[in-house]
């Protein structure tokens, strides 16, 4: 009995949300303009459980580009109003569209001159008729059994929500840098920390000049213990990289004193290298496809930054 409900609930849910895809048209355009050319920030509100939907509608705007926050209906109308703004534009959720308290808030919506935008299942109710766009998030049925708490409709309202978020978050062009930005805790921000907050920096990267000979090589490989060291020149430029495997290879195939060489010898010159803006995730996946456990960090000029272990991925727990 308890998995048909559970399957029932899920069902109704589910088609209440793919039957938003249809009624996407040229309202939906207007709504992402309206909030794309927003000047201030976005204002989300709602009574209720739809007021429980405009705040996470409200935190997903604000992580993927759109500056938002939520305003409570009914605070708002005791003093709370003050928080909006002229440049502000208002998303009111009501699935009805004649939530008392959002009703009252029209006068001062419309005396500050700001956008309104509402998502309810009633685009002809009191609220849709005063917005300035309205996008029909109705639904056939609540997936409660009493057809009376929102389950289906608040399911509908928060995807519409994301879609709007999502679509604005490719609108402005925003990147995988700009997320890693406004995540910086919890393995989310983990994932995207960058690469100059892990690497080994000055005195810690191993490095030598190419005239360098090898005796000195080997000592500063040893001396750093990352098994590899930087050739570079003397503005700090990079020319290449000797590791334990490129020393194990040149000892195979020389037949000479390989002590008596030089770094430039023995080097491997245009190694894998990384910008120090780099996410920690990428410079994990290009380990991995390169099979290397160290890569070398460089500004656009080419100078070294600093090296990048895979030890210091480990920590972060990205595997």
């Amino acid at each position: 009995m308890s998995l048909e409900t559970a399957k029932r609930v899920l069902r109704i849910e589910a088609e209440a949300i793919s039957g938003l895809i249809d009624r996407l048209d040229g309202r939906f355009e207007q709504v992402v303009e309206l909030l794309f050319s927003c000047k201030g920030r976005v204002a989300v509100t709602g009574m209720g459980k739809s007021g429980l939907i405009g705040r996470k509608i409200a935190a997903t705007f604000c992580s993927t580009g759109t500056p938002a926050y939520f305003l409570h209906a009914s605070e708002a109308l005791h003093g709370d109003l003050g928080v909006l703004t002229a440049g502000d534009v208002l998303l009111a959720i009501s699935s009805s569209g004649e939530t008392e308290e959002l009703i009252e808030l029209l006068e001062a919506v419309k005396r500050l001159r700001i956008k309104l935008v509402t998502l309810t299942g009633k685009p002809r109710s009191t609220l849709g008729l005063a917005s300035d766009a309205v996008l029909d998030i109705g639904v056939k049925e609540e997936a409660c059994s009493l057809n009376l708490a929102p389950t289906a409709s608040t399911a509908a309202a928060l995807a519409m929500g994301d879609a709007l978020a999502i679509t604005l978050l490719e609108r402005r062009g925003f990147r995988e840098e700009d997320f890693a930005a406004l995540h910086p805790g919890g393995r989310l921000g983990t994932k995207l920390r960058r690469v100059e907050a892990l690497m080994h920096k000055g005195d810690d990267v191993p490095r030598v000049g190419p005239e360098t000979k090898m005796p000195d090589v080997i000592y500063e490989m040893s001396r750093k213990g990352l098994g590899l060291t930087a050739v570079t020149e003397s503005g700090g430029k990079l020319l290449g990289i000797i590791t334990d495997g490129d020393l194990r290879r040149v000892m195979q195939r020389r037949k000479e004193n390989v002590l008596e060489l030089s770094a430039a010898d023995c080097m491997t010159p245009n190694p894998v290298t990384l910008p120090p803006a780099e996410l920690a995730a990428t410079a994990l996946r290009v380990m991995e496809e390169k099979k290397i456990t160290s890569v070398l960090v460089v500004d656009l000029a080419g100078t070294l930054e600093g090296v990048l272990h895979i030890h210091d991925l480990w920590t972060l727990q990205l595997f």
